[in-house]
């Protein structure tokens, strides 16, 4: 198998595979906006109004992948976006983008839009 670049491959499948669920992706992209403050359990449920039963099982799958960290603030679990780990995971999908393996590279495709 080539090298694939410095992350390892199968830690990229694992977080590509979480962020595959649509609620996961959605918590997700939550606290990315919610910045380095994060919310809290409660404050991503009331966002996607999802039972929390529900989002713990997909939090857990996200903090499990490496791509969300938790901290307990007395009763309030928060949860924070690994920004370091999307920064890895997004360099490792574009790093090697037109270096080679065919003449043209095509132009970026257009932006999903998003509700």
């Amino acid at each position: 198998m080539p090298n694939l670049g410095t992350m390892d491959t199968d830690l990229v499948a694992r977080q590509l595979a979480e962020l595959g669920n649509p609620h996961r992706l959605l918590a997700f992209r939550l606290l990315v906006k919610a910045g380095a403050d994060g919310l809290s359990v409660g404050e991503i449920q009331e966002h996607l109004q999802i039972p929390g039963s529900t989002l713990s099982h997909h939090v857990s799958r996200l903090v499990w992948a490496g791509l969300v960290d938790q901290s307990r603030e007395g009763r309030t679990l928060r949860c924070r976006a690994n920004f370091a780990a999307m920064h890895g995971l997004i360099g490792f999908l574009a790093d090697e983008c037109c270096t080679g393996v065919t003449t043209t590279c095509a132009a970026p495709a257009a932006k999903i839009a998003t509700p």
